[in-house]
This record gives structure tokens, C-alpha cells and sequence, in this order.
């Protein structure tokens, strides 16, 4: 299956999407269908709207292959706290992918989504924040995160810096925070309600797990199935023509970047619940997990076409090549190598499919 929605802006004919029928300029309404692009349309499917994805296909082939070997390479692998492991180790970098997935379907990049995971996970474990109890750190982790995003979407958005720069920028701020808020040192979270939550079971299975199936949840409603979502792939597609349609690009940019900042604030929590600590080094490296999910998964870097449920499979598939490597004692430099060989090849596809379609 596939979760991708339609553009609210096709080309150069500057189309508005209102609610569940488009209007054109010239004041003639149109349906929904007529807005979809041929080629999705040919993996429509009769129940439900759902839609055949071969390349949602190719990559659970993928994943599966990776299990294969797993099985084949360690007899831990399908143990059960070795699954357990894996998908809390999923949990969140798949919540930080979420958020990125919205931000390249724009067409931009967040290189600071691990510093921001750091900073928010130093913020909520100060003394000072754990003595006001479980919501305070909570809450502090949602604002800083959704905060750090803000203060990139503004500079992306309305101070017109390109988002490689403006998130750098961030990269190395927000990092430089952290470990002048904790003086390098690593914070021990002596909060017992923290963790006695995050760290429980429901219904056997781990709360973190939850909160990941929560928030996956959330963002492909929200992707696929609402105004914002066709926005967001309409802004990715064409800016100009979005603005032209009725779009406020400015405040759309502003507002997914908020969005990437706040599922870090999520992400700080769970990595502070699974560590019982805060630390500047928290989320290193979840830049390149987050982007190479994101772009293994079917999302465009350009932008304006993305797959939801391409990222969850994403995020799997790293999660599960990492633990083959950890269970099988190999070096962690033979690890990122493959993961950046897996990023090239993805993005040579993409460009590949887009040379032929426009052939």
C-alpha cells in the first residue's frame, strides 16, 4: 500500500484544493479524482481507496531479506527481547523520521533534528526541571523541541535562509546549548514516575512502542488525509504555484518545521526514558538515520510527493541492519558505510523513476 496523497497544486494549471473537491481559476469545480495523476490512479484499488505501491512492496521485500539474514547469522535474532530491543531502538529515530518526512516533502532538510534531541533531552532532566515532577519534564521537552523547530522554519520561511544553512546553523547551536546547560555531564533522571510510565508495559507491550505507533499514526492522518497534508505536498511541488493558489508558503514552511521540532521533543523523551539520563550527546547521527528513512522510504528530496508508511518501513530496515551488525560483533564504521551506499542508491532510483516518467 501506499499513503501518497495528491498535490493541491498541479503544474503550471494552479489548481486549489478546498475540502474534498478541487476549484480551478476559472470557478469550475472539479472532483477529487480528477485532480490524481495517472500514474497513481492505476493503483487504485477498490476497498477503501487504498492503493498498490510496488515500491512499498520492494522495500518490505527488503526488510524481509534482512530478517533472513538475520535469522540465518545470530539465533538471538528472533528471540523475543531481541524484538523487543529493535523496536525500541526504532521508536525514537522512527518518531524524529516522521517529522522529517514532512520537512523533504517540502523540498527542504533538517541537519538539526539530533542536536534538538539533545537539547531537549538536557532541558527536562536539569535538578531544577525534575523537582516540578513528571509533567514539568514533559512539557519542557515539548516546548524546547517545538521551539528549536520554529526558530527554523522562521529563518527558512520569512527570513528566506536555505534550510541546509538555517538547520546547520541549528546543528551546532542547539548542540552548543545542551552541553553549556549540562556542563558535559550526564544527567540522571531520579524522577521514579518518569520512569515507572515510560519505561512500563500496556497490554505487554512497551509504552515507547505505543507512542511511536501514536505518532505514526498522527502523521500519516494528518499527511494523507488532511489540508495541511496536500498543502505540504503542494508547497514541495511548486512554491510559486502554491502561493498563487491561495497558500501561505510562509506560514506552511514555519509550521512544519515546528512539526519536526516537536516530534524531537518526543524523541528526547523516549531516548531520556530507554537511557534514564539526559546528555549533549543524546540523538548523534539521527540526522543521517532520519534523512536516509525518509529518502530510502519514497519521499522525494525535491519534494512534493511522500510516503508515510515508505518511512516506517525505512526506519525498520536501518533499525534491523543495525542490530544484525551488533549481534554479529562487526565494526560500527562498516555500519554507517552501508548506510550511505543504501542512501545513494535510493536517491539514484528516485531520479532514475523521474527520468523515465518524464520521458
Amino acid at each position: 500500500m501506499t499513503d501518497k496523497p495528491t498535490s493541491s497544486v498541479v503544474g503550471s494549471g494552479e489548481e486549489k484544493t478546498t475540502g474534498d473537491s478541487t476549484e480551478n481559476h476559472s470557478g469550475q469545480s472539479a472532483s477529487p479524482e480528477s485532480s490524481v495523476p495517472q500514474s497513481t490512479a492505476r493503483f487504485a484499488a477498490t476497498g477503501g481507496g487504498l492503493r498498490l505501491d510496488i515500491r512499498i512492496l520492494g522495500l518490505l521485500g527488503v526488510l524481509v531479506l534482512l530478517c533472513i539474514v538475520g535469522v540465518a547469522t545470530s539465533e538471538q535474532f528472533l528471540s523475543e527481547g531481541n524484538i523487543s530491543t529493535v523496536l525500541r531502538l526504532s521508536a525514537a529515530i522512527g518518531v524524529v523520521s516522521i517529522g522529517m518526512t514532512f520537512v523533504i516533502a517540502t523540498g527542504g532538510i533538517d541537519l538539526s533534528v539530533g542536536s534538538m534531541v539533545a537539547l531537549s533531552s538536557v532541558w527536562m532532566t536539569t535538578v531544577a526541571t525534575q523537582s516540578f515532577g513528571i509533567g514539568a519534564m514533559i512539557f519542557c521537552g515539548l516546548v524546547v523541541g517545538l521551539g528549536a523547530g520554529l526558530v527554523n522554519g522562521i529563518l527558512v520561511s520569512y527570513g528566506k535562509v536555505v534550510p541546509f544553512i538555517a538547520t546547520l546553523a541549528m546543528m551546532a547551536s542547539a548542540r552548543g546549548l545542551a552541553e553549556r546547560i549540562s556542563g558535559r555531564q550526564t544527567q540522571v533522571v531520579s524522577q521514579q514516575d518518569f520512569l515507572s510510565f515510560f519505561r512500563g508495559d500496556f497490554l505487554g507491550i512497551p509504552v515507547l512502542i505505543w507512542i511511536f505507533a501514536a505518532v505514526f499514526a498522527i502523521g500519516w492522518v494528518l499527511l494523507n488525509r488532511t489540508t495541511f497534508g496536500r498543502r505540504t505536498l503542494a508547497v514541495g511541488g511548486n512554491p510559486e504555484a502554491s502561493r498563487l493558489a491561495g497558500i501561505n508558503v510562509k506560514r506552511h514552511l514555519a509550521m512544519v518545521y515546528g512539526i519536526a521540532g516537536l516530534c524531537c521533543g518526543i524523541a528526547a523523551i523516549m531516548v531520556v526514558a530507554r537511557t534514564t539520563s539526559g546528555a549533549a550527546s543524546n540523538g548523534l547521527l539521527y540526522e543521517l538515520d532520519a534523512i536516509a528513512a525518509v529518502v530510502i522510504g519514497g519521499t522525494l528530496l525535491s519534494g512534493g510527493r511522500a510516503s508515510m508508511f515508505g518511512t516506517l518501513i525505512g526506519v525498520l530496515i536501518f533499525t534491523v541492519l543495525g542490530n544484525i551488525f551488533t549481534l554479529n560483533n562487526l565494526e560500527t564504521d562498516i555500519q554507517n558505510i552501508a548506510k550511505g551506499v543504501i542512501i545513494v542508491v535510493a536517491v539514484l532510483l528516485q531520479y532514475r523513476t523521474l527520468n523515465n516518467r518524464t520521458t
